[in-house]
């Protein structure tokens, strides 16, 4: 049985939009979560449904919600994996996630995610807002990217990090190697990303369509190495978070990161080659793409707080060795 939080409407709340209204009375839950309400007919107004969220509101209104009722322990298999915790308290968990590790489950990948394993460790004892088959998910990084991500333990402490990345005040730094040099060497990508027309499970850019997506780059260095392409080390700061954005954003400059088998050119072909470079190209399994900071406001604490991630073995073996060659 789904739970129902009643509201009557006073004088300084009339004429307010009505989604506007439970947002800042159930602050425990997110505006997606809200809209998922209206959508699934589980709002009431004076006894009728309103599937309107832009709906104003009266005096004296009578208004009736009910709360998804998401049974999280029963509908996802725990999975015993140990998982490299950065940081830990009562509200929220700091993940250095690895790349392979899908990170909720979803066509191809019902198990084994680290959802799977967030549940073998904290069952019950996550956040919901996101629905059953995502406790505690904030936001999420590609399979095959490695790097931070922040888990919300309850939904207060969900709601506000929610908020916190709708305003772009979270603060994601990214390390990525990608095949030549993006012109110019710094600068501010936005564009609207939308799924692709010939393939959906891969993005691209659009002139008319799609959400807004802004990256912000900057390259750290620029590899001329012998027998080897030019190759350079960037950051990326994401103002926003739309699904393989970077990925997508370095395409669209004219590039792709090395090891990117979706947006990367499939067959790589070398006139000439370093033979040690060619091994651990060879060997890349997933993108040269890393989560290396992650910065926020504590959701509870309301101290700011800074993480650092070490970069993945095989992105420092690569990246150590160009460093060698160009001497």
């Amino acid at each position: 049985m789904n739970k129902t939080i009643k509201f009557l409407i006073n004088q300084k709340d009339n004429n307010k939009r009505i989604d506007i209204f439970l947002s800042k009375n159930i602050p425990e839950y997110s505006r997606s979560y809200i809209k998922k309400l209206f959508k699934r007919n589980l709002v009431y107004v004076n006894g009728s449904i309103s599937n309107i969220a832009s709906k104003k509101i009266k005096t004296k209104d009578k208004i009736l919600i009910k709360l998804l009722n998401e049974n999280i322990s029963k509908s996802i298999e725990p999975y015993k994996l140990k998982l490299n915790k950065i940081f830990e308290d009562d509200d929220i968990l700091i993940i250095d996630k690895p790349k392979g590790l899908v990170v909720h489950p979803g066509a191809g990948n019902t198990d084994k995610t680290l959802v799977n394993a967030l549940m073998y460790s904290y069952r019950g004892k996550l956040s919901n807002i996101n629905g059953s088959s995502r406790p505690g998910i904030v936001h999420r990084i590609d399979k095959q990217t490695s790097g931070l991500l922040v888990v919300a333990k309850n939904n207060l402490a969900h709601s506000n990090l929610g908020v916190q990345f709708n305003n772009h005040t979270i603060k994601r730094t990214y390390q990525c190697l990608i095949w030549g040099v993006l012109r110019p060497l710094k600068g501010r990508i936005e564009t609207l990303i939308t799924r692709n027309k010939k393939n959906r499970q891969l993005m691209s850019v659009s002139e008319v369509s799609g959400k807004k997506a802004v990256t912000n780059y900057d390259t750290i260095k620029v590899f001329n190495v012998k027998n080897v392409p030019k190759i350079s080390l960037v950051k990326c700061n994401l103002e926003t978070g739309r699904t393989h954005q970077i990925r997508v954003h370095i395409k669209y400059k004219g590039s792709s990161i090395l090891g990117d088998k979706k947006y990367g050119k499939k067959n790589l072909k070398f006139r000439k080659i370093d033979n040690s470079f060619f091994e651990i190209l060879s060997k890349l399994d997933g993108q040269l793409l890393h989560a290396q900071t992650l910065e926020f406001t504590h959701p509870v604490k309301r101290k700011w707080m800074k993480f650092s991630s070490k970069l993945p073995n095989d992105f420092k073996k690569l990246l150590d060795l160009l460093n060698n060659l160009s001497g």
